[in-house]
């Protein structure tokens, strides 16, 4: 057993202790991003995002992060019940740079709108890059593509629809 002042087994300990921080603070990063979303605290919401973000949710793509907010404030408010869960990350970070990183989540969420008589129920595979500023992990670019989604209308739930890989029903 090699004696633990060996400078380099105090290297590499402090190298994965800072690995597993980083992927820490990513993980606790994005699911203050799924909070945010389904409890609509949009001002802490928009803290998730790097100043120049992008995202692409199958196919609803957004160049900036302002734009992103805006949209879930105007389209995810009062009425629109969420529910986002991510869980499985697969979370590297980026060899060259200590301060960006990239991730794999499985996504699955439901949307109840009452008013519309409206529910979906989906799984995606979100594809995720982190960038660490003065200020933390924030998301550089985040989006997903659907494994599947169904929607149905709440008054006759057995007429679901399903769609496969790819398709989705928001605009």
């Amino acid at each position: 057993m090699a004696a633990l002042d060996d400078t380099d087994d105090v290297a590499d300990l402090a190298a994965a202790v800072a690995e597993m921080t980083a992927v820490a603070a990513i993980t606790r990063l994005k699911y203050r991003y799924l909070r945010c979303l389904d409890t609509k605290q949009w001002d802490e919401f928009a803290t998730c995002f790097a100043a120049d973000a992008t995202a692409d949710y199958n196919g609803l793509v957004f160049a900036d992060p302002v734009s992103l907010v805006d949209y879930m404030r105007a389209h995810m408010g009062e009425g629109v019940l969420t529910l986002h869960q991510a869980h499985h990350p697969e979370i590297d970070l980026d060899p060259e740079d200590p301060d960006a990183a990239t991730a794999h989540w499985y996504l699955h969420d439901k949307v109840v709108v009452d008013a519309f008589r409206f529910a979906l129920e989906g799984g995606a595979l979100y594809t995720d890059r982190y960038v660490r500023t003065v200020d933390g992990w924030r998301i550089q670019h985040t989006g997903y593509r659907r494994t599947f989604e169904m929607s149905w209308n709440l008054d006759d739930p057995a007429a679901v629809k399903v769609h496969g890989p790819g398709e989705h029903v928001h605009a």
